[in-house]
């Protein structure tokens, strides 16, 4: 009974093919429409958090902030860390790694090669607190590091910038009035943010406070939680360590600020999730119009089908035969109607994916959701028509025109 109603809806779709494809049109650009949007939510998700990973295992770090308002409202800038904030930290916050930093932008010079960029002032807990690894040469000796050293260690976009495929290792690079010997090349670090972290010249935090910088301010301390469910302990901790050493008072408020990039990865995917929720939302209403349309067409060809109807009904066909043969209809058409909403959902999804720079993965949760929600829309918005039908008097059926 199922298969021949299956037959009979095929026929009658390829009967009125411009109807039918018309009536689908509205589940086609829903599901196409719901799919690419939650494709898009996810590789959005995805890209974000390998940008925040790729920063480092576990990462917080503390930035000065701002004291208050000055004369006109202004803020004041609050003091700068020290070289001792970053080692209390160390002593008196367990499960933690530290890592002090200063940086500035400078330019980068190799006889007429220049390119503008960021010095930055590492010790070598640098490289272990950002997950990050010398790919050609070495890290920092102990002794350049308590010395001073002119030496560097060359991101991967400031070396192909200034040597190409020649390598800087083994060079000499100056630095405003300061020249270094190259001792290595970092690995190529993904992106964070459109920002690129391989555009970056370390140095020796001492040798860079000294020779481009001038004093010793510690511009932001970088912090590795030992595991993610020491994180926020550790925030805690080292808030409470800062607090004390700037003497600030209970009550007022930090001049210093400590971020965890677990909880901003955690905002940033949540609030991805809801703006594909909200997206979604939006174009599921063309689902609904679709199941209406289909509705409306399913008691046109009520209608018209009206004698033929009723000759099945006298002949002996049962009224949940009729039912079911019109049910099978709807929930074919629209069926169909998600299928080449998926395909055109998934082409779009990796065309945009694509444009955007996004890597795309299909999710096939929201495929399967699709296509068993375009089926249920079919027999919802479909089962009015299909009872008119089943419930119709034979003899009157019969005698309409």
């Amino acid at each position: 009974m199922v298969l021949s109603s299956i037959l009979m809806a095929i026929r009658e779709i390829f009967r009125n093919k411009m109807r039918s494809t018309l009536t689908a049109i509205g589940i086609v650009i829903g599901v196409g429409a719901v799919i690419v949007v939650v494709h898009l939510g996810d590789a959005t998700r995805r890209s974000v958090t390998a940008s925040i990973a790729s920063m480092g295992q576990n990462l917080l770090f503390a930035s000065p902030g701002a004291r208050g308002r000055g004369p006109g409202g202004a803020r004041t800038a609050a003091s700068p860390f020290e070289l001792a904030d970053s080692k209390a930290i160390a002593q008196q916050v367990p499960d933690v790694t530290v890592a002090p930093t200063a940086g500035s932008m400078t330019v980068a010079i190799v006889g007429n090669q220049n390119w503008p960029t960021t010095a930055l002032g590492v010790t070598n807990e640098y490289f272990a607190v950002r997950d990050w690894h010398v790919a050609k040469g070495r890290a920092f000796e102990e002794a350049e590091l308590q010395g001073a050293r002119p030496v560097c260690i060359l991101g991967e976009t400031v070396e192909q910038e200034l040597f190409g495929q020649a390598g800087g290792l083994g060079e000499r690079v100056r630095l405003g009035k300061m020249s270094c010997d190259v001792v290595g090349v970092m690995e190529n670090k993904a992106a964070t943010m459109g920002s690129d972290q391989n555009d970056v010249v370390l140095l020796p935090l001492r040798a860079f406070q000294r020779r481009i910088a001038g004093g010793f301010d510690v511009s932001t301390i970088y912090l590795s939680a030992r595991d993610a469910s020491a994180m926020s302990r550790v925030q805690a901790d080292v808030e409470r360590v800062l607090r004390e050493r700037r003497r600030i008072k209970p009550g007022d408020q930090d001049d210093f600020n400590v971020r965890n990039m677990q909880d901003i990865m955690n905002a940033i995917t949540s609030t991805t999730a809801d703006m594909t929720a909200f997206l979604s939302a939006i174009a599921a209403v063309s689902l609904f119009v679709g199941g209406i349309g289909i509705m409306n067409i399913m008691l046109v060809s009520v209608t018209e089908r009206t004698r033929e109807i009723g000759i099945r009904l006298a002949i002996g066909a049962r009224g949940r035969e009729v039912l079911l043969q019109f049910l099978v209809e709807a929930a074919l058409l629209a069926t169909l109607g998600g299928l080449l909403g998926i395909a055109l959902g998934l082409a779009g999804s990796v065309i945009m994916c694509d444009q955007t720079g996004l890597t795309f993965a299909p999710v096939p949760g929201i495929l399967l959701l699709s296509f068993g929600f375009s089926a249920a829309v079919g027999v919802i918005f479909g089962f009015w028509p299909a009872w008119k039908a089943a419930r119709m008097n034979p003899i009157e059926a019969l005698r309409h025109e």
